[in-house]
């Protein structure tokens, strides 16, 4: 094991128990939450988008998995791709580049378990709900739902993260994976700094116990629904009906405990192991954001597979939506065979 791996073990134990030290403290002083999540207010029935930001040809279908149930949008011909959101997106966040993407691959694109319209687990207890070896099942179990043994695998953000878990966990599964604008929680945790902190506050302010950060969420988000509407935005209202919902908040602020408790220990098991993403893996991040200003994006994930290229593009944290046309020609590139 090199010596960063073995920090990487060392450190992430020591990280494991920050949201369980989080937990036992607030209950300790009499602070675990308010005992019950805010109604807010009531959310009207608002059709998904999809159908809309999609070209025809496109379909929705839901598929039952061991553990949720997903939604899914697919269109196009030939080889399968997956391709997962972020947070606190959905599957529509790929209407830019899936048109074009889609005259070359069959893509399959997913609401992750607890966003969207999938549907969404309690969590609780040890978070295992939303720990990202059940979330990369779920795609596993959705491929072989359409029939398809290996795959292609897109993902950004949270979506990236179940996808080096699904290509770690399922290696037969996976032939090749693009991840956008993210790092490994486990080297972010293990190597706070003041300015990942002032620059991912969330990343810690989520893993307070249920329901103090999910009710300051209801509220903002709340407001936030209403301004879309009143923008006629079908984007951002399509974005907003759901991160109203609180059954989607708490499942989204589950995400983020199971990512410093559950994930971390799997993480710290396969460092001891010493494995890595047998796949081609392709890293694309926004060179001016959070990412590119504060890590070796490139070379932090070199020490995570055997076969990494990547490239720092224009654009925000979003780059299929902030930088389509960048993003498109670096996926084009990479997934052809």
């Amino acid at each position: 094991m090199s010596a960063t791996r073995r920090e990487f073990f060392q450190n992430a134990a020591v990280a494991a128990g920050a949201s369980a030290l989080l937990a036992a403290e607030a209950a300790a002083q009499g602070r675990g939450g308010p005992e019950a999540p805010l109604e807010g207010a009531p959310i009207p029935k608002i059709e998904p988008a999809w159908s809309k930001l999609f070209p025809a040809g496109f379909r929705n279908e839901r598929v039952k998995t061991s553990g949720a149930e997903i939604n899914a949008v697919i269109g196009g011909s030939g080889p399968p791709v997956l391709m997962f959101h972020g947070a606190p997106q959905s599957l529509i966040t790929w209407r830019l580049i899936a048109p074009a993407l889609a005259k070359d691959y069959t893509l399959v694109m997913c609401d992750l378990r607890g966003y969207g319209d999938s549907s969404r687990p309690a969590g609780g207890g040890d978070h295992s709900d939303y720990s990202k070896r059940p979330m990369a099942l779920d795609g596993v179990e959705v491929m072989k739902h359409f029939g398809y043994g290996q795959f292609r695998m897109v993902g950004h953000d949270r979506g990236g993260r179940v996808g080096r878990r699904m290509a770690l966990d399922h290696p037969d599964k996976v032939t090749k994976l693009a991840v956008l604008d993210i790092v490994p929680a486990h080297y972010l945790y293990s190597h706070v700094t003041m300015e990942f902190v002032q620059a991912y506050f969330h990343w810690f302010n989520y893993l307070r116990p249920a329901y103090g950060p999910e009710n300051e969420l209801k509220r903002a988000n709340d407001a936030g629904l209403a301004r879309a509407l009143a923008s006629k935005n079908e984007v951002q209202i399509d974005y907003a009906r759901n991160n109203a919902d609180m059954a989607s908040i708490h499942a989204m602020c589950e995400d983020y405990r199971a990512s410093a408790s559950i994930d971390l220990k799997n993480d710290a098991a396969d460092i001891k192991a010493g494995k890595k993403i047998a796949c081609p893996l392709h890293v694309l991040w926004a060179a001016n954001g959070a990412m590119g200003k504060l890590y070796d994006v490139l070379g932090i994930w070199k020490d995570e597979g055997t076969k990494v290229t990547g490239k720092g593009l224009p654009g925000n944290h979003s780059l299929q939506e902030s930088a389509p046309k960048e993003t498109l020609a670096e996926l084009q590139a990479f997934l052809k065979a």
